[in-house]
């Protein structure tokens, strides 16, 4: 079978829209033994020298949480640092569940900076059935509680409190981000045969962007083919880590890369730091299940974020009580809410329209408070294990903690590895953690990192 060879340097360079998913594009490829890095911030040319060698080269962002106009100003010199990486594919990665809206974390906006910079076509793949993502016909369905629901009937994505899906077909739903028009390689075309003559005529209809149909390991096999054969070079692409994971398939299948990956697993630790600003169901279960296990759960009081004074004596009471729970030989999670029906959230929303602040701000404090939390404990036991919950918590939380880089050590669940953490700081460099999504893992998926792998 002949397939376009792999070129010297890295083979993908991407920008996750926010850390918990920029961490599953890297376990895409890490865990197939192909060498990935994920910085946390973008890198300067002397860092990114100090993992020569490595294939994958991700960078985790916050655009997901961001307006149209932020985009504007940060976005370009993200692509210009991706472009000058060298990778034959440049990937703009975004929520399996495609979270976004015109006015906030629009992958639109983002696809209309990068086709100022990239040429060719624009391959879209967001589904990924290892994560339970799949899209038939242009419309993604998801997985929930063992369920696959079409996402707009999705029980967390239709009720999303900040970005609500109300629409499956991602055509539709990116049309209100982009005047581009928006082809389709569906399933249908792949099955026949026909997915190469289906690609050229989307294209000659004027189709910009063109959206993979992926439902099992063949129409992944494909999609990751129409990327590494029939892409631009370079190739600039959208999507979930189903992209990541259809180049891998692709590659696999060519023969490019081992049909096996090597084992990855981590020891178990004694205890373990947690904290969670999630108010997803899918997390409010597995905090349910770690304290029946023995956590110590504690609960903040987030309406106390409206006022920066309350809110550091808040998550100094928090910091404290975790600290007693770790002198005791519990493990420790500090949590902003049990789930979206938790008393606390209807708090904060009505603390927050009493204030007059914009949500954002205040989201914000929230999440640089985890960060303070966890890194106040870990100052203290110096624990060589942490988990940081919640997508758009992730990013904050973690840019308190002086890391600036992760590598994959071993599955915890799918989209969510844990990494060894590289930093300046001495205290940090080493540090096992994982950034979990809000909608990620099974209902153990605490005690799980704290073993090492899944029980």
């Amino acid at each position: 079978m002949s397939a376009r060879p792999f070129p010297a340097g890295p083979l993908i360079a991407f920008y996750g829209d926010d850390f918990t998913g920029s961490s599953a594009s890297m376990e895409a490829t890490a865990f197939a033994g192909v060498e990935s890095v994920l910085f946390l911030s973008p890198p300067t040319t002397e860092r990114l020298s100090d993992f020569a060698g490595y294939r994958v080269i991700g960078v985790a962002g916050v655009a997901r949480a961001q307006s149209p106009e932020w985009m504007d100003e940060h976005l370009p010199p993200v692509f210009d640092l991706l472009a000058a990486i060298g990778a034959p594919v440049i990937h703009y990665k975004v929520c399996s569940t495609f979270d976004s809206a015109p006015h906030i974390g629009s992958i639109g906006r983002a696809v209309d900076i990068a086709a100022r910079k990239f040429e060719g076509w624009i391959p879209l793949v967001v589904a990924d059935p290892g994560m339970g993502r799949y899209q038939a016909i242009g419309n993604l369905f998801a997985a929930a509680h063992g369920v696959v629901h079409r996402l707009d009937r999705h029980p967390v994505m239709a009720r999303h409190p900040v970005t609500p899906m109300h629409e499956a077909d991602l055509a539709r739903h990116l049309a209100g981000q982009t005047d581009k028009t928006i082809g389709l390689v569906d399933f249908v075309s792949v099955k026949r045969g026909d997915a190469d003559a289906r690609l050229a005529q989307e294209i000659a209809a004027g189709a910009k962007i063109v959206s993979l149909d992926v439902l099992d390991k063949e129409t992944l096999i494909e999609a990751g083919r129409l990327i590494w054969e029939r892409g631009a070079h370079p190739t600039f692409g959208v999507g979930s880590q189903g992209l990541e994971a259809a180049l891998v398939a692709w590659w696999r299948h060519a023969g490019l890369i081992p049909q096996e990956a090597p084992t990855f697993r981590a020891a178990p630790v004694e205890r373990i730091a947690c904290v969670s600003g999630s108010v997803s169901p899918v997390t409010a279960a597995q905090i349910a299940l770690a304290r029946d296990k023995g956590f110590a759960t504690i609960a903040l009081d987030t309406a106390r974020a409206v006022d920066a004074a309350e809110w550091e004596r808040e998550t100094g009471r928090a910091t404290e009580a975790a600290l007693t729970a770790l002198g005791s030989g519990r493990d420790a999670l500090v949590h902003s809410a049990a789930g979206p029906d938790d008393p606390s959230v209807a708090a904060f929303r009505t603390a927050v329209e009493m204030s007059n602040q914009l949500v954002e701000a205040v989201n914000e404090r929230v999440g640089v408070g985890l960060g303070a939390i966890l890194d106040g404990i870990l100052a203290k036991t110096r624990l060589p294990r942490a988990v940081i919950s919640g997508g758009d918590t992730s990013g904050r939380a973690a840019s308190m903690l002086g890391i600036d880089a992760l590598t994959a050590i071993a599955p915890l669940a799918p989209g969510s590895p844990l990494c060894r953490a590289h930093a300046a700081r001495a205290d940090r460099d080493g540090l096992e953690i994982a950034l979990k999504g809000g909608q990620v893992g099974a209902p153990d998926f605490f005690l799980a990192a704290k073993n090492g792998g899944a029980l």
